[in-house]
């Protein structure tokens, strides 16, 4: 017999390799406890079974390349078994068959469908995306205004998280600056569609409404729930003490000045209309349309000067330290979040989602008069309760999530944030398209309006101005909210429709 034959390197291979298979059984069957060696493994057992799993792979990967490929057959059917060509078409997210196929006619095909099921799976609240074809139905057909509203208000919701989706998804690849530049204008895209719809219509009425609506769910529905989940669920220390939740302080006071800002520009044309009771109401109107356009300009250029300041000269202010710190231990899940779309992506997902939302918007504002038309709800109500539930329902839920959480900063960043935006740009900017189309969109707000919305403005301040919420101050915001709804939902239907 030939002497090489029984050559210890030559016998070693298949030792080696029964054994690798065993420590993958192992580790697939998630049995730590099991011993490692029998009487095969004590001899090699101290460098692969008392290691750590990184050992073990690490040690695969310096094994002879003649054996690589069997292992790396074996790994995948344990690890990750095949999910089935089915399966992996319909249900799984990472990828779709024939992505990458060098024909067209079967590439393209298979990565739009790869995009829409991940913009699907998305989010649990995708389930109520069957209220889309549902609402556009009942539009194009006259079903009753009920209907037609109630089901395109269903729709539109969805709608709402899968932008909110493929804004992220855009903002994630941007960077920092040009990211929330991105998500500034995405932010509240939803009631930016809406309004834009219903300024068109002639309903300024409801402009108006939603864009105070959305401001106060977002300072006192939103906040609220943040500061009363977040102190119920951190609610005491290691040692039993009653704790609060901290947030930057410098964010709080920059934004309540500019959310007091807002108010005055909102309390000013109110009170130049109860000055001019001399004159006649189409001076008055012109005198107030000049104050709201000239006022619409200065919130704007203010609005741009808050961006370079928050995101250029001093962004370290609006990225404390507690924040970096509760990313880098929690997990950081919403940071560290890895892009499932490429931007062309995303992008295309934005575009089709804001032309549906266009359609759905447009069906329920055209049912909007005729469901005020039987006295059980009003204008004021519709646009003040019931749109902004619409646009912020993604936003809701995240900001309660981190609030949980203890990441005050980025629940406050959504809520303040968001009523910054509607504030000191949408509002401003529907002012400027009314004045384009002809639409006579002011800052004169019913007094009732203005004085909830100031109301709401002086109690927030209050409540976040030390940096620190609990439990009790949310059930203070959320207790104002109800009562401000409460309030309109009480008044007559054509109570609040003069000036």
């Amino acid at each position: 017999m030939d002497s090489s034959a029984l050559d210890p390197s030559s016998l070693t291979r298949p030792t080696v390799n029964i054994k690798t298979r065993d420590l993958l059984r192992r580790e697939t069957t998630k049995f730590p406890s099991q011993p490692n060696g029998d009487g095969n493994g004590n001899g090699t057992g101290n460098g692969n079974g008392n290691g750590s799993s990184a050992a073990q792979y690490s040690s695969l990967d310096a094994m002879d390349p003649e054996q690589r490929p069997l292992l790396e057959r074996h790994v995948p059917t344990n690890l990750h078994p095949d999910p089935g060509f089915w399966r992996h078409l319909l249900i799984h997210t990472q990828s779709t068959p024939g992505t990458n196929s060098p024909n067209p006619f079967v590439r393209w095909p298979a990565r739009v469908w790869n995009v829409t099921k991940v913009t699907l799976f998305s989010s649990w609240i995708n389930l109520l995306l069957v209220f889309v074809p549902l609402g556009i139905f009942a539009g194009r057909h006259e079903w009753s205004a009920p209907w037609v509203f109630s089901l395109n208000f269903f729709a539109i919701i969805p709608l709402a998280a899968v932008l909110s989706f493929a804004t992220e998804e855009i903002a994630s690849r941007l960077g920092e600056t040009l990211g929330g530049l991105v998500n500034a204008t995405f932010g509240n895209a939803v009631e930016l569609i809406v309004s834009i719809v219903a300024l068109r219509a002639g309903e300024i009425e409801v402009v108006q409404a939603s864009m105070l609506g959305s401001i106060l769910s977002n300072l006192l529905l939103v906040l609220g729930m943040c500061f009363l989940l977040g102190g119920i669920y951190n609610m005491r220390d290691n040692d039993g003490n009653g704790t609060e939740q901290s947030f930057s302080q410098g964010t709080a006071q920059t934004t309540g000045s500019l959310m007091a800002l807002a108010s005055a520009s909102m309390i000013l044309p109110a009170a130049l209309y109860g000055v001019l009771d001399q004159a006649d109401e189409d001076n008055k109107q012109a005198s107030i349309l000049v104050l709201s356009r000239g006022t619409a300009i200065v919130l704007l250029s203010l609005y741009v000067l808050y961006l370079y300041f928050a995101l250029r000269t001093h962004k370290k202010l609006f990225e404390p330290e507690t924040q970096s710190i509760s990313a880098s231990t929690i997990g950081g899940d919403e940071e560290e979040h890895e892009p499932l779309l490429g931007p062309w992506s995303a992008g295309l997902v934005l575009v089709v989602t804001t032309l549906v939302i266009s359609v759905c918007a447009d069906h329920m504002v055209e049912s909007i008069d005729a469901l005020v038309a039987t006295g059980k709800i009003s204008k004021t109500f519709i646009g003040l309760i019931l749109i902004p539930i619409v646009g912020n329902a993604a936003e809701h839920v995240t900001a309660c999530v981190v609030a949980i959480k203890g990441k005050m900063d980025l629940a406050m960043g959504v809520a303040i944030g968001s009523s910054i935006q509607i504030a000191l740009l949408v509002t401003p900017a529907l002012v400027m398209l009314g004045w384009a189309i002809g639409q006579p969109m002011t800052l004169h707000f019913e007094t009732f309006e203005t004085v909830a919305f100031a109301l709401s403005v002086l109690v927030t301040t209050y409540t976040v101005q030390d940096g620190k919420s609990n439990y009790l101050e949310g059930a203070m915001l959320l207790g104002l909210y109800m009562i401000i709804a409460l309030a309109f939902w009480a008044s007559p239907t054509d109570a609040l429709g003069g000036k």
